[in-house]
């Protein structure tokens, strides 16, 4: 294997320079505040967690965990998504907790992929667990938070897109019961968005016509509120009406924030089946091709922690949000304090002073003959409404120093 060069990085990982770092934080402040609204909590867990308690407890498949041994020999796993951190902590500092408990974070989570596919190893998530509440209103209400906090983002335009497992599941037992591997090869072609492959699967199906139907029938139950009465028309199974049934009270709820138009049911949205039990979403800013949130309902996963209790909850993908908010101006102040050497003293009291005052401050030792040129630029700066550069950065205001008369500008 050839040694990697100094500056080269393993794949799937990035440099954040300070431009991008500050739309970052300030999406992530944002976000989190408008969480905080709503009665969330922030709560941060470690990085790496034990792979036989978190590990194969979180949605990530095995083969895309990050792995390592600690000095004991025990396997442990960098964190691959924030839930099942969170859910341990449920399950143990937080047992005494009554329900229902709304926890948010922020953090970086790590997922191996193969190198070709350009997928990221290590990326952001900001995002809230409601745990303790089984009811409609709870999943309306992540659905109505992810909503608000991609607005608190600055998302430009998005869609939600809503779905239910147990809708799917029970179209499967009344269609093709018992014939598991159909199944999944149709789950996962749902899972992909390849309804092309999907109807190609249902036509190479043994069964009757009346059943193809009802299956590729699914790839058109989406839009809004009448999709519910669609799909209740579309099949008899029980537990696929209780999911409707599910949805349509979701949609009542968000009828009630008054935000259904940023909604529209879709059926074929299904998740991870393995992972959710019930309400399941994405949301889906314009001009881009993946999703930038992603949640539901995940009810099987804190009795693996000794705490079982009904989840929902939601995360936004931070930096892929990164690629369709605006750049914001920035409006905080930059003052530029320059000084010779005996009035250094005097220039870190003001300095100080501005900075406490929220100012963004710099100070530089500079010549005079640099000191009157700074003052020349600062005066043509002024006269076109405009910042003046000193090193390559541009200031609104800038400070010298005249010992024992104090400041002037």
């Amino acid at each position: 294997m050839t040694k990697p060069k100094v500056f080269e990085k393993p794949t799937g990982v990035k440099d954040y320079l300070p431009h991008a770092v500050t739309k970052l934080r300030r999406i992530e402040r944002s976000v989190l505040e408008c969480m905080r609204l709503w009665g969330y909590e922030q709560i941060m867990t470690p990085t790496i967690e034990y792979y036989d308690t978190v590990g194969v407890a979180s949605a990530t498949s095995d083969q895309k965990l990050f792995k390592l041994l600690n000095q004991r020999g025990t396997t442990i796993v960098l964190r691959s998504d924030m839930t099942a951190p969170i859910a341990r902590v449920v399950g143990s500092l937080l047992k005494d907790e009554p329900f229902p408990i709304r926890l948010s974070y922020h953090g970086n989570v790590f997922r191996a992929f193969e190198e070709e596919g350009g997928r990221e190893a290590e990326f952001y998530q900001t995002g809230v667990e409601l745990v303790g509440d089984a009811s409609p209103e709870a999943d309306a209400e992540v659905i109505a938070l992810a909503i608000a906090s991609l607005k608190a983002a600055g998302v430009p335009s998005f869609k939600i897109a809503m779905g239910h497992v147990g809708f799917l599941k029970g179209l499967f037992q009344e269609t093709l019961p018992g014939r598991e591997s159909e199944q999944e090869t149709l789950k996962a072609c749902l899972l992909q968005r390849d309804h092309v492959g999907y109807r190609d699967v249902i036509r190479k199906l043994s069964i009757d016509e009346a059943w193809q139907r009802e299956l590729e029938d699914i790839l058109r139950l989406r839009g809004g509120q009448e999709v519910c009465a669609q799909a209740l028309e579309l099949s008899a199974n029980e537990d696929a009406r209780a999911a409707i049934r599910h949805l349509c009270e979701v949609w009542d709820v968000l009828e009630a924030y008054g935000i259904q138009e940023h909604v529209l049911i879709d059926l074929t949205m299904i998740g991870d089946f393995s992972y959710y039990t019930g309400m399941t979403f994405e949301g889906y800013a314009s001009h881009l091709g993946f999703p930038v949130c992603s949640g539901g309902r995940y009810d099987n996963l804190l009795a693996q922690f000794g705490r079982p209790a009904h989840a929902t909850g939601f995360g936004l993908k931070t930096t892929r949000i990164l690629e369709v908010v605006e750049d914001a101006e920035d409006e905080q102040a930059r003052t530029l304090v320059v000084y010779d050497g005996v009035q250094r003293q005097a220039a870190m009291v003001i300095a100080n002073l501005r900075r406490e005052l929220g100012e963004v401050v710099v100070t530089a030792l500079v010549s005079d003959a640099e000191k009157e040129d700074l003052l020349r630029r600062e005066l043509a700066a002024n006269l076109a409404d405009e910042k003046f550069t000193y090193q390559g950065k541009e200031y609104d205001t800038l400070v010298t120093i005249n010992v024992g008369e104090g400041e002037t500008v």
